[in-house]
């Protein structure tokens, strides 16, 4: 006798390139192949990981078409009407504005059982607008109520217990990273270095992640400009995208400490694997992060990285990586420094360990595998 299948229903804002998306279409592809049926529920009709779900079997998208923030009405009741009318038996929504959202409608539509995702750690809530702050407040005063909470990081865990979240029912699942899309392919990088007009034997550090206060552009830049002037080989490269004003903040600091012929702004890029696989050492230097994609992507292409010690940043590339102090320019020029030694030395065993590491520990499989054993325990 076949076993019935389990209705999981996601609700986020959108599937653009972001680190709670990427985690949720690996849940969608790793649980559709499991005991589950999966729908996606969209805010918002957009985002460039969409594709990766369609034709997918046991993998529905559904979006609600919402018009902007003030569509809430309609939005809500919209909502309600696709929940009462599929069902499902569980509803997981990502970050804080879907989790109020998912838990209100979810509620009133009689879903069985509702989880939350969150992801952040360390935000300085005063960089952003009132209403992010307000989703914020609202949801550590609701979080008693969904069934379990979902954190991506220790670190993630710690911070909403630090501004009044109900930790009760909240458990840490490290996220999960493709190791099969993300490997090594040292031609792929190539490709991309020839795109970018860098041959193989500069030294090329990136960072990646959108232009966003918590990820610290700002230190990264002094940083180069720091390291800029010890007369190596070496260029920089930003990849991702953000929003005003904060962008072009970032470009007039770029233009004042005159780093056009170092560094290289790359834009968003939907070739990460390739891009991971061109650098020598991926960099984070935000002053925020839960479990950051960034770095176990690129250590499972074999890529070594200095981070920042924030999050659960250190614990992920464990004696693979360099950590540093969040905002500090000079340590961040000194960690590059170090791990260009440590590279030169003995390059090989610390890019197999890099990878090892996220094989063994955060592959998507055991990810899917401990989010699979949690949602079936809520039932």
């Amino acid at each position: 006798m076949q076993e019935k299948k389990i209705h999981l229903f996601f609700l986020i804002r959108s599937l653009n390139v972001g680190g709670a998306e990427r985690q949720l279409v690996e849940l969608a592809k790793g649980l559709s192949k499991a005991n589950f049926i999966i729908t996606v529920c969209l805010f918002y009709n957009e985002g460039a990981l969409l594709k990766e779900l369609c034709g997918i079997c046991n993998v529905r998208i559904i979006t609600l078409d919402k018009s902007g923030r003030w569509d809430i009405i309609r939005f809500f009741f919209s909502l309600i009407h696709i929940l009462k009318s599929l069902n499902p038996q569980i509803l997981y929504s990502f970050l804080p504005e879907a989790n109020i959202a998912g838990l209100i409608a979810g509620r009133l539509s009689g879903v069985k059982r509702i989880v939350w995702g969150v992801r952040a750690s360390n935000m300085d809530v005063s960089r952003y607008d009132w209403f992010a702050r307000m989703s914020l407040r609202l949801s550590a005063f609701l979080s008693k109520f969904p069934d379990a909470i979902i954190a991506n990081s220790y670190a993630g865990k710690e911070f909403h217990r630090g501004i009044g979240y109900s930790t009760n029912r909240m458990m840490v699942i490290p996220n999960g990273i493709c190791t099969d899309r993300f490997k090594p392919d040292h031609l792929s990088g190539l490709g991309v270095r020839d795109e970018w007009g860098i041959d193989e034997k500069t030294v090329l550090i990136g960072l990646v992640g959108r232009i966003d206060p918590m990820k610290d552009h700002k230190t990264f830049l002094h940083a180069v400009k720091i390291f800029d002037q010890e007369g190596c080989s070496v260029r920089f490269v930003c990849i991702g995208d953000g929003k005003e004003p904060y962008k072009s903040e970032i470009r007039s600091l770029c233009m004042v400490l005159g780093l056009n012929d170092s560094l290289i702004c790359a834009g968003e890029r939907y070739d990460m694997a390739a891009v991971y696989n061109a650098m020598d050492i991926v960099t984070s230097s935000s002053f925020g992060e839960g479990f950051s994609n960034v770095i176990g992507e690129a250590m499972a292409c074999g890529v070594s990285c200095v981070v920042t010690d924030v999050g659960d940043s250190a614990i992920i590339v464990g004696e693979t990586g360099v950590i540093v102090p969040p905002k500090d320019p000079q340590a961040l020029a000194d960690g590059w420094r170090s791990m260009l030694k440590h590279l030169k030395d003995k390059s090989y065993s610390i890019k197999e360990m890099a990878r090892a590491r996220i094989v063994f520990h955060y592959n998507s499989e055991i990810f899917v595998q401990k989010t699979s054993k949690r949602l079936l325990s809520l039932l």
